[in-house]
């Protein structure tokens, strides 16, 4: 070939003329006839081998040409045929290009074969490459989630196809082929043609995937070959950036090609090229959308995770982008700052500079911790995690970091929170301080060698002689300055400074000889001030010509004057005192004062780090404090953070981390499953997986740590504990065996332990038999003589603890169905438990009444006829308390309060035995109720049950053929026999309470007027104790009938009013809150006294007030009323866990359709009543919590209309401004708008009023926010209609003249408004909304006005005589409320029904 062939920029170039001695494409055959054409250069490519491209380029052009017209298959021949040919040209070129005898044709002839195979193949590659992503968006799985098969195998095809064509590229360009251009200069357009085709490769959207990382490779690796020996340098630092912007997907590609390109290619160049290019971008262009920002960011953090000490080099030009409004930027360089200091400058190693960039970069951390947005802090946080992690944080820093850190705790980002966690876990689990002790616990040591350190610098400061500079170096380091102001004084000076001078010198005072003066004269020089000292030593040669000194000043030069003033400053030292030390800077140091200077370094590093140490530990007490409460935040991935967070703490034994493992466990009830799952995972993980050498060690540290989890533990604490201690004794571990042997051990005292760990232990052995029963009952024997025999008296916690570990066998606690599980009345067990509570009867223990309640309710549980057994334990206790009584014996106490000698009359002892005794009769009254309601009931129903069943099987098949014909009438015929046959039983058991229970026969009668007595004559019987058990016990007789309850109720709500105990009080309040569930239309009528101790002035009353009164509303056994409000006061109550209640009880209430909405207006009126008092700042507080429930936009329509139409019974204008403040808490839309103009002359009369105008102005500034332009200018109007009156109203005050006018607009408009009817109600709602709570109607919502007569409450007082009836200190018959709405309860016969 004797033309040149040039690299065409456009395909179609090569059909026109071209230049001289250019190669131009001579004949483009057809679709039809490329067939033959491409088997002709198939054989001609095996006779002629590569240079066979010469001859047929036509043919490879003309598929080019005709590409979306040819086959398939013709296309992917003439790929394998130009394969070949590269292939084979990488094979001959060689030897070729190492020839000395390389001929000019043999050169041009190659060359030409080499650009025209080159552009073919990468031409040809890229078509197919846009078939092939055609053809997959073609055949993409559709709803069957299949492709099709033929476009498949293609794609297969080519993915194969295509890592050849780049394995062949490489092979050729590989090679040293530049001797084959003139000067050796490969021309731009063959270059580009090769790196064109790459680039396109890359554009693929699955470039980035698994399964295309051969293709990725070799794209990268021929790039690699082009920037190294082909000067692509500039062109692949600009192709970089263009594809990043438009997809986004080739972040992680490029990071990776960058990093392949600058270690294996050792082109380091391209990534300062390419970071440059990323940060001469201004922040306007990437704050764009489209701009590639965000594959810009993910390249740089990629980039910097590969080659971080490359990016040192060039973080200059990045640090611009941390000030830019692109938050995505200042991720990916806070990324990169974050590599650099934990794989670069990190280490002991580095020298100034390092250091110096090193504090840099973290004080640019620190404040981006404080990032306007949230996904900077959030990065931000987990870059310091790494870095904390890698242990790459200077220890100096820790403090710093960690109090940010703790900040971020409280950030309004969710993100963000679980990001500080994580960090402040890493902080604990690498930390270099000591993290078990408390900051309490380090407080002492630190001061005592703060002491210790302040001691040893006195003493040094004692030893250590005080440095003499020399005079000489002193005159030597003023001698500049000195001659300076010598020769200012000796030049002529004009008469002012004449004067001036004079002036000073009257003031300075010559002294008596030349000594004293030279003295002087050196004073002056020492304290600078050399102007002084060079008038006065001028004046002292004329005081004292003959003086040695200043005999040299008869010339007066600059340099006798400096000859003199260096003779006095330098004499002056001669003249020391002989005792002052010389100076000994060039001494050696001593041996002893090396010592004691190391002892006062190491002290001075002793205490600072307590120092560090304690402040780290604020730090974490801080934390683990703000982190427990989020253990119960309603974003589970948060929980899930604080869980592990927790776990973290107590793995390293970090002080008061019990806390928060003791606080997440009653997350183990929690219905998020994922939460719930971590709980348990906890747990596990902390005391279920013990480390150990032998199975015996595993098992001692696995009870070891379970028990401190017990020790002091709260009852609920201990009720989760069994949830996840049951399943490891119910899960067969291997453990299992060795853990009850310890526990047993323990329990029986083989091994010495304390008894909190023994009470720990039988409570443990307790969870493991709710999941084994055998556990207790094969050892019942044990437990009894152990905890329950001759030394019960001495532990009764012990007592009471092992009583509830047998009681876990009952069947009550396994809920078994079959015959009930229980022991004779002579079983040990039973003679044990009632002799125990006889003996403590007349004992002073304070733990004997939870005792007694233990052993009373196991006794109803297990033992056959209880009834009979308690009526023994009664019947014995109360003889034995008489007896005592009788012989005026003391009651037997405590060793410990003998040992005090502490006496108590007899009466105060008596008083005690005789509270235990009525605690007992409660105790035993309420579980005979229980005991027939649960007991006997749910085994009448057994029995019935098999009496049925035994009917039914003795029916013989006869009957089978009737009872099918008529299934459908026998089985409503058999459910109603079944409810009625319930009802018949419930019958019975109520029949019995109230008949048998109490009656004269029953021993339970005989206590019942004496607990009556206690407490109605509260000055007689005033003991604490004696009152508290006997309300408490009255309290559970009344649970006996409803006669019992009925006769009694004004009595326990006298208590409640009136006595002087809290624990009274609150006692009373939980009695009144049973009943009211087991008797509501007897309670009903009192639900105001109950209401009423919302307001108590004790917070323990205030609190187990909205704790009863939550339960009953949300349960639905109190009607939600008025009284409400008093809940709402709680929500501002000084006392933190009481106004949590009270808006947890809101939080609950919200959930039920309407009810908030239903009460608010009420709400409101109560609040503003003035009698309440109630400040306006309370008030706003509470309103903003309450609506904050109601979202729904026809809620907020209706309520404006209610609290509008309020304006009018309101009677003073501390109600008007509450009113209007009520309003604009409302998120008021378009309609509710409309209402509020609707409603214009209920309020408008009031809008003089500041307190009115200001929150209906805030309304409207709200609603133009973002309102369409018809809603703005509604919006608009109604606030100039606002300001009129507003105004009108100032002026009418303001003048007088108007006075009369304005009266007959006043009036005018007052019988307008008389005339103006009220709005008309909204669309009538449907009947398919009526089951939920139904919205309340003005008639019931409007306040009524208090009567002006107010009925005095008769003062009551109590009394102690034994004359006075019981009544006089109950409620008269007027205070007692009527029953005003009854509420039904229907029977379980009725339920069946429906």
């Amino acid at each position: 070939m004797s033309c040149d062939f040039f690299v065409p920029v456009c395909v179609g170039d090569l059909v026109r003329t071209g230049g001289v001695n250019q190669y131009v494409v001579q004949d483009v055959v057809s679709p039809k006839h490329l067939p033959s054409h491409v088997n002709s250069f198939k054989a001609a490519l095996r006779s002629h081998k590569p240079l066979s491209i010469l001859e047929h380029f036509d043919t490879g052009y003309s598929v080019l040409q005709h590409c979306s017209k040819v086959d398939l298959s013709v296309k992917e021949d003439t790929l394998e045929l130009l394969i070949e040919v590269v292939s084979g040209l990488a094979v001959s070129l060689p030897s070729l290009l190492h020839s000395v005898s390389l001929s000019a044709a043999d050169r041009k002839e190659h060359l030409n074969a080499v650009k025209m195979s080159v552009f073919l193949l990468c031409k040809l590659t890229e078509n197919l490459e846009a078939d092939c992503y055609r053809q997959s968006i073609v055949t993409a799985p559709g709803k069957s989630g299949k492709k099709g098969k033929a476009g498949g195998d293609r794609l297969l095809q080519w993915d194969s196809e295509r890592e050849r064509v780049l394995q062949a590229l490489i092979q050729l360009l590989q090679l040293d082929i530049h001797s084959l251009w003139s000067l050796s200069l490969v021309e731009e357009e063959f270059i580009s043609c090769v790196t064109c085709c790459c680039y396109k490769l890359l554009e693929n959207p699955t470039i980035s995937h698994v399964k295309s990382k051969p293709t990725r490779d070799g794209i990268i690796h021929l790039l690699g070959l082009l920037i190294k020996k082909y000067n692509h340098l500039l062109g692949a630092s600009v192709k970089v950036i263009q594809l990043l912007q438009h997809f986004e997907q080739l972040s992680s590609v490029f990071a990776q090609a960058v990093y392949v390109w600058s270690t294996e290619f050792e082109v380091r160049a391209i990534i300062g090229e390419v970071i440059r290019e990323i940060g001469q971008k201004s922040n306007e262009e990437l704050a764009r959308e489209g701009s590639g920002v965000k594959a810009f960011a993910s390249f740089l953090s990629e980039l910097s995770a590969l080659v971080p000490e490359f990016m040192i080099l060039n973080i200059s030009v990045l640090i611009t982008h941390l000030e830019g409004e692109s938050h995505n930027m200042r991720i990916a360089v806070c990324e990169v700052l974050g590599e650099i200091l934990v794989r670069v400058l990190c280490g002991d190693g580095l020298d100034e500079s390092g250091k110096a960039d090193r504090d840099r970069f973290f004080d640019t951390l620190q404040e981006h911790l404080h990032d306007t947005h949230s996904h900077v802090r959030m990065r931000v946080l987990q870059v310091y995690a790494r870095i904390v992690n890698s242990k790459a944080l200077p220890l100096c820093r820790y403090g710093e970091v960690m109090r940010l850190a703790v900040g971020r705790l409280m950030d309004k980002s969710i993100n963000v929170v679980k990001s500080a966690i994580q960090l402040l876990a890493a902080f604990i689990a690498h930390n270099p301080y000591s993290c078990k002790l408390s900051s309490a616990d380090l407080k002492k040591p630190l001061e005592k060698e703060a002491a210790k350190l302040r001691e040893i610098k006195e003493k040094l400061e004692q030893q250590t002689p005080v440095a003499v500079i020399a005079a000489s170096e002193l005159w030597a380091a003023m001698e500049p300055e000195l001659r300076v102001t010598v020769r200012t004084e000796l030049e002529p000076t004009s008469e002012e400074e004449q004067q001036e001078e004079e002036s000073e010198e009257e003031e300075e005072k010559e002294s008596e000889n030349d000594r004293a003066t030279a003295i002087q004269i050196a004073q002056f020089l020492r304290v600078n001030k050399y102007r002084n000292a060079v008038r006065l030593c001028i004046r002292a040669h004329s005081c004292f010509p003959e003086s040695e000194l200043f005999s040299s000043l008869s010339t007066l030069t600059p340099q006798t004057l400096m000859d003199t003033l260096a003779l006095i400053f330098k004499g002056s030292d001669e003249d020391t005192p002989e005792d002052t030390p010389e100076p000994t800077q060039d001494a050696p140091p001593t041996p002893q004062k090396e010592g004691e200077d190391s002892e006062l370094k190491k002290q001075e590093m002793l205490v600072q780090y307590l120092r560090d140490t304690e402040t780290f530990a604020l730090q974490v007490e801080t934390a683990i404090s703000s982190i427990n409460t989020m253990l119960y935040w309603k974003t589970t991935s948060v929980v899930q953070e604080a869980v592990q967070f927790c776990v973290t703490v107590c793995e390293f034994s970090v002080a008061n981390s019990l806390s928060g493992v003791r606080k997440m466990l009653p997350l183990v009830w929690s219905t998020d499953a994922a939460i719930k799952d971590a709980v348990v995972q906890a747990y596990r993980r902390l005391y279920l997986n013990p480390h150990g050498d032998t199975t015996r060690v595993k098992a001692q540290t696995l009870v070891d740590s379970l028990s401190e989890l017990i020790v002091d533990a709260s009852l609920g604490t201990i009720q989760c504990l069994e949830e996840i201690v049951q399943e490891f004794f119910g899960s067969g571990s291997s453990l299992q065996s060795t853990v009850m042997q310890v526990l047993w051990e323990r329990f029986t005292g083989k091994r010495e332990t304390s008894p909190l760990y023994r009470r720990a232990a039988v409570v443990l052995l307790g969870m493991a038999a709710r999941a084994e029963r055998e556990v207790v009952l094969s050892n019942l024997d044990t437990l009894c003589s152990v905890a329950l025999g001759e030394k019960v008296t001495e532990d009764f916690l012990l007592a009471r603890d092992t009583v509830i570990t047998i009681c876990s066998i009952s069947d009550h606690v396994r809920q078994s169905k079959g015959a009930p599980f229980r022991l004779p009345q002579d079983h040990q067990l039973f003679t044990c438990i009632t002799q125990a509570i006889a003996e403590g009867v007349v004992m002073e223990d304070p733990h004997w009444q939870s005792f007694m309640e233990q052993a009373v309710r196991l006794v109803y549980f297990l033992a056959e006829s209880p009834d009979q057994l308690c009526s023994q334990l009664l019947r014995r206790s109360a003889h034995i308390l008489l007896d005592q009584i009788a012989e005026g014996g003391e009651v037997k106490k405590d060793p410990d309060q003998l040992e005090d000698g502490s006496r108590d009359s007899d009466d105060q002892l008596n008083s005690v035995c005789l509270a235990q005794l009525l605690a007992l009769c409660g105790c035993v009254a309420f579980w005979q109720v229980s005991h027939l309601e649960r007991s006997v009931s749910t085994e009448l129903r057994r029995r019935r049950r098999e009496t049925e069943e035994g009917a039914e099987k003795e029916k013989g098949p006869s009957n089978q053929a009737k009872q099918a014909a008529n299934e459908s009438a026998v089985e409503e015929e058999l459910g109603l026999i079944g409810a009625s046959a319930e009802d018949t039983e419930a019958e019975l058991i109520r029949k019995i309470c109230e008949t048998e229970l109490l009656a004269e026969e029953n021993l339970l009668s005989t206590f019942l007027p004496l607990l009556v007595k206690v407490c109605s004559s509260p000055r007689r019987y005033s003991h604490p104790q004696l009152t508290t058990a006997a309300c408490l016990a009255l309290s559970q007789y009344m649970m006996i009938s409803p006669s019992v309850c009925e006769e009694h109720i004004r009595l326990l709500f006298t208590v409640l009013e009136r006595s002087t105990l809290p624990v009274v009080r609150a006692n009373s309040i939980i009695a009144l809150g049973d009943l009211t569930v087991r008797f509501p239309n007897i309670l009903e009528p009192w639900t105001q006294n109950l209401y009423a101790r919302l307001s108590d002035e004790v917070p323990s009353v205030r609190q187990t007030a909205v704790t009863v009164l939550t339960q009953l509303v949300l349960k639905d056994v109190l009607k939600v009323k008025g009284q409400v409000s008093e809940v709402a006061v709680l929500l501002i109550d000084p006392q933190p866990h009481i106004a949590s209640l009270a808006l947890n009880f809101f939080n609950e209430l919200a959930t039920k359709d309407n009810a908030i909405y239903n009460l608010l207006p009420d709400i409101i009126s109560r609040l503003s009543d003035p009698e309440r008092g109630m400040s306006e700042e309370d008030f706003n507080t509470i309103m903003k919590q309450l609506f904050s429930y109601i979202t729904k936009e026809r809620q907020t329509e209706s309520l404006v209309e209610k609290l509008c139409q309020r304006f009018r019974t309101a009677r003073t204008e501390r109600q008007w401004c509450d009113l209007a403040m009520s309003l604009s808490l409302l998120s008021m839309c378009e309609r509710g708008l409309k209402r509020l103009q609707e409603c214009w002359e209920c309020y408008s009369d009031k809008l003089t009023e500041p307190g009115v105008y200001q929150p209906l102005l805030s309304i409207t500034a709200r609603l133009r926010r973002g309102a369409k332009p018809q809603l703005k200018a509604q919006v608009d109007e109604f606030e100039k209609r606002l300001t009129a009156v507003h105004t009108r109203g100032l002026e009418n005050v303001e003048s007088p003249e108007m006075e009369e006018e304005n009266q007959k607009e006043g009036g005018s408009s007052e019988k307008k408004v008389l005339r103006t009817p009220l709005p008309t109600r909204g669309r009538t709602r449907s009947k398919k909304g009526q089951g939920k709570t139904p919205i309340c109607k003005d008639d019931s919502l409007v306040t009524p006005r208090k009567s002006a007569r107010k009925t005095k409450k008769p003062a009551i007082t109590f009394s102690s005589d034994e004359e006075e009836h019981e009544e006089d200190a109950l409620m008269e018959e007027s205070e007692t409320p009527k029953v005003t709405t009854p509420i039904a309860r229907s029977s379980r016969r009725t339920r069946l029904r429906h």
